[in-house]
């Protein structure tokens, strides 16, 4: 099934571990089925190479891709593509590119 056909199924109060790149070591718990929306959304318009997206550009990229029923009206979209892209690099799925403003792009295999 194409990502943009992805059915997201979780238990309630289903939890995922994220990290955050700016504080090595430290984890949270946060809601599995708005952070693999976000994730999907994220790759979905992320390009695979430079130029990368702006956060801006993310958040706003990400918007229309997004479950109405998890995020109505773009609801918390900026916190939650800030947390995934925080967890997404520090994992090493997207890399941050040393340029300002600041722009990501994923990271092909």
């Amino acid at each position: 099934m194409p990502p943009e056909e992805t059915v997201i199924v979780s238990a309630p109060n289903d939890k995922v571990t994220v990290e955050n790149i700016n504080v090595p070591g430290q984890t949270t718990r946060v809601d599995a089925a708005k952070y693999r929306a976000m994730k999907t959304a994220m790759l979905l318009i992320l390009p695979t190479q430079e130029p990368g997206l702006t956060q801006a550009e993310i958040r706003d990229g990400v918007i229309p891709k997004l479950p109405e029923d998890l995020f109505p009206g773009g609801a918390t979209a900026g916190w939650w593509a800030k947390t995934v892209q925080l967890d997404l690099e520090a994992k090493g799925v997207v890399v941050r590119e040393p340029i300002k403003p600041l722009r990501w792009h994923q990271v092909l295999d």
